[in-house]
């Protein structure tokens, strides 16, 4: 995941709660017994059982106390990082506190789900490649929301189908949620100094989910820090986007730069881009603890389309109706068409001035965007410069 919410839908979908409202009094003798015993202690086993078989290869439960991460969250936005995502700012204390964001809520199950699709040496060598079109490959399949989120109702049937009527909530990127720091506490990892979340047996190449519910559960230990000394995804960061161990700043952030950032890119940061299109994994790419990763095993993340191996050429070409017909189901698509070919454009200009990317652009100019117009402008300016020797 890319180290800020960059995914963030700004919404607070309908409400999901099933059975008995979520600000209701938990009583334990209300439930069934014949097939429960009673033991909040064994319903957590039970449930983190089921979220295994459900494909979640982490699972973990966390109390709602966030105020450690509402104090960073406050000095962030105060600092202005967000850039304009404005949402981040949006809802006052419920993203740091689930009991406001959901009334009732006494525990938050946190589950992660790895998504990497193939090995991180063939990631290095699309990048080292200025013709291929990078995307964070956390998008190359279906919109992971859609998965998670089924996930997460089907383990919230199957707790109902223990207990009898919960209340309960599911979010995945669809609201403001301190995931990282919500499983953190739940044990899943610690947020390391790239801002991510790691787990020391399986890296960062992995998507969270959360199910706030008004169980008492028994909590799960937070993960401590194991970054260590290690600073290596300071320098790796192409737009020196994280400022210092812990900080980052969105306005730099690639991810941030591609896929929130609805205007124009700043000029002096389009150089640094590359031939990243959407998001970006560099800082996931040199932390040691990634050796641990496991590929993903669900099919849904399987790269569609052939985006992991497409030119920039190829997907520059997509007219608008080819492109929502190629991102169908796929995270790419809210990002829209014009800013499609925003990034695109960017992409070719830092790339060998070669006449086939140079006719690409230039049957580009005339595009009814002037977004576009401007950034086909800027990279045919620039492959002009390079192919002068500048």
């Amino acid at each position: 995941m890319t180290s800020y919410p960059a995914e963030a839908v700004e919404e607070i979908p309908g409400d999901s709660r099933h059975g008995r409202q979520a600000g209701g009094d938990y009583n334990p003798t209300a439930f069934p017994t014949r097939s429960w015993d009673g033991s909040l202690s064994g319903l957590a086993n039970d449930i983190k059982v089921w979220a295994r078989e459900l494909g979640f290869q982490g699972v973990g439960i966390s109390d709602p106390d966030l105020m450690d991460a509402e104090a960073r969250l406050s000095a962030w936005l105060a600092q202005g990082r967000q850039g304009e995502m404005d949402y981040m700012a949006r809802h006052g204390t419920k993203r740091a506190r689930p009991a406001e964001l959901v009334p009732g809520t006494l525990r938050v199950i946190s589950v992660r789900m790895d998504y990497l699709p193939e090995g991180q040496d063939r990631l290095q060598a699309r990048l080292r490649d200025p013709a291929t079109a990078f995307i964070s490959r956390y998008a190359l399949g279906r919109d992971y929301h859609k998965v998670l989120r089924q996930r997460l109702q089907r383990l919230a049937n199957r707790i109902s189908a223990r207990i009898g009527p919960f209340g309960h909530r599911a979010f995945v990127d669809s609201a403001p949620v301190l995931e990282k720091a919500l499983a953190q506490r739940a044990g899943l990892g610690w947020i390391g100094k790239h801002t991510n979340l790691i787990h020391p047996r399986t890296g960062s190449w992995f998507f969270l989910g959360e199910l706030f519910v008004d169980l008492p559960l028994p909590p799960d230990r937070p993960m401590t820090d194991h970054c260590g000394r290690c600073q290596a995804c300071l320098p790796a960061c192409p737009t020196g986007a994280i400022l210092a161990p812990y900080e980052l700043d969105a306005r730099r952030c690639i991810s941030y730069l591609t896929i929130e950032l609805k205007g124009p890119i700043p000029e002096p940061l389009r150089p640094l881009i590359g031939n990243r299109i959407y998001g970006c994994d560099d800082c996931q790419l040199v932390c040691p603890w990634n050796r641990f990763a496991h590929l993903t095993a669900e099919g849904d993340f399987r790269p569609r389309q052939g985006l992991d191996t497409a030119t920039l050429i190829e997907l520059f070409d997509w007219d608008e109706g080819e492109f929502l017909r190629r991102t169908e189901g796929s995270a790419i698509r809210r990002i829209g068409h014009p800013c499609w070919l925003r990034n695109i454009a960017v992409a070719l200009g830092n790339g060998p001035p070669v006449p086939a990317v140079r006719q690409a652009l230039t049957a580009r100019l005339t595009h009814p965007s002037a977004l576009v117009g401007e950034h086909v402008a800027w990279a045919l300016r620039r492959i002009g410069v390079c192919r002068g020797g500048g």
